[in-house]
C-alpha cells in the first residue's frame, strides 16, 4: 500500500506538526499528544475533553474549538490516550467551573479516562465522564463490553459543546451530554477494509463482492456479511435496523458519515436513499449532516446516526461552531 507518511513511528507526530502549522487557533502540543483551543481555558466555561485512538480524523482533534470541544487526546492509531495526556488536557482547560470528560465505549478509553478522572480529582479539578455507546449492531465486540461508541459522538461533542460555551454549569452540561448520547444510535457498513500504517495491509479480508453489515471503526466485525448491495439496499437495512432499536418520538439529527474511503458523490447519493427511507417511515427530519466526521483509516463504507432532537436540543445543534471540521454560525 501506498501513504504519505515518512515512517509509520511518527505518521501520528507529523500528523500534529501539519494540523498545529493549518491552524494556529489551536495550541498543539506534539511531545505530549494534547490539542487545546487557544483561549483556553475560558473563564466560567465547563471544559470538555475527549480523545482516542488516531485514525478517525476529524474525530477528536478536528472538534476544538469555541462550540465544541476545548481539548483533544490523540492517541497511537486505533490505540487509546494515557491517562497522563488526558490529565493535562484537564489542566490545560479548567477555569475552576469543573471539566467533562466524554468517552467513546471502548475498553482503553474507559480504564484510561476513569484513571485520569482520579488523577485529575487528586489535582482539584472536578471532573464528571459521559460515555457514548451508540453502535446498534453488536453488543460486544473486539475492544469493548457493551455497545461501540462511534457517529454518536459528534452530536454528543456538539450539543455538550454547545451548552458549556451558554454558561451552563458542570451538572447541566453533563445532563445535555447523557441525553444526547442515549438520543443517538448508530450502524455502519464496510465495503473495503481499512489499512494501518504500522501493518500497511488490509486489517481483514473482505472478499470481493461481498460487505460487512454493523462493522466498528476499528475493523471490528459485524452482524454479518452478504453479498454487495445497492445503495437503496443498504439504507433500507440499516434505517429499519436503527429505527427498531431507536423509536423516534421527535424529529432527527441525521449524520451520514464516511469512513475515510467513499468519496461524497457517493455519500451524497447514500444520504438521498437514507432521506427516502425515513420519509417513507413518517420520521421526521431536522438537520442533516454529510461528510466523512468519523473515520476508520481509508476504510470504504459509511455510517448512518440518528439523534432524536427536542426544542432544546436543536437549539443547541444549531447554536455557533467554529472548529477545523465543523463550523457555522460565526
Amino acid at each position: 500500500m501506498k501513504m504519505l507518511m515518512n515512517v509509520p513511528e511518527r505518521v501520528v507526530a507529523d500528523a500534529l506538526r501539519g494540523m498545529a502549522d493549518a491552524h494556529p487557533d489551536l495550541v498543539v502540543d506534539v511531545e505530549n499528544r494534547v490539542i487545546v483551543r487557544r483561549d483556553a481555558p475560558v473563564a466560567g466555561k465547563v471544559g470538555l475533553v475527549s480523545g482516542g485512538g488516531s485514525g478517525h480524523e476529524p474525530l477528536h482533534g478536528g472538534f476544538v474549538g469555541p462550540g465544541m470541544l476545548d481539548a483533544a487526546c490523540p492517541g497511537e492509531v486505533f490505540t487509546s490516550p494515557v491517562p497522563d495526556q488526558m490529565v493535562r488536557a484537564a489542566a490545560a482547560v479548567d477555569s475552576g467551573a469543573g471539566v467533562l470528560f466524554i468517552v467513546k465505549n471502548y475498553t482503553g478509553d474507559v480504564l484510561n479516562f476513569d484513571m485520569a478522572a482520579e488523577l485529575a480529582e487528586d489535582e482539584g479539578i472536578e471532573v464528571a465522564k459521559v460515555l457514548v455507546r451508540d453502535d446498534v449492531a453488536v453488543t460486544d465486540s473486539l475492544y469493548t463490553a457493551g455497545r461501540r461508541g462511534t457517529g454518536g459522538t459528534l452530536f454528543v461533542e456538539k450539543l455538550a459543546g454547545a451548552a458549556a460555551e451558554e454558561g451552563a454549569p458542570l451538572a447541566g452540561v453533563t445532563a445535555i451530554a447523557r441525553r444526547a448520547a442515549d438520543a443517538s444510535r448508530s450502524f455502519g457498513v464496510a465495503l473495503a477494509a481499512p489499512t494501518t500504517p504500522a501493518k500497511g495491509s488490509p486489517t481483514f479480508d473482505l472478499p470481493a463482492g461481498e460487505l460487512e453489515l454493523g462493522v466498528g471503526i476499528h475493523g471490528e466485525p459485524g452482524r454479518e456479511r452478504r453479498r454487495m448491495m445497492t445503495s437503496g439496499e443498504i439504507a433500507d437495512y440499516a434505517v429499519d435496523v436503527l429505527l427498531e432499536d431507536l423509536r423516534p418520538d421527535a424529529p432527527l439529527l441525521v449524520l451520514v458519515n464516511g469512513m475515510g474511503g467513499t468519496p461524497l458523490l457517493e455519500l451524497y447519493g447514500f444520504n438521498a436513499e437514507v432521506q427516502r427511507v425515513l420519509r417513507e417511515r413518517r420520521i421526521p427530519v431536522a438537520r442533516t449532516l454529510v461528510g466523512n466526521y468519523v473515520t476508520s483509516l481509508d476504510m470504504a463504507g459509511a455510517s448512518v446516526t440518528l439523534c432524536q432532537a427536542d426544542e432544546e436540543l436543536l437549539r443547541l445543534w444549531d447554536a455557533p461552531v467554529s472548529t477545523a471540521a465543523l463550523r457555522w454560525g460565526r
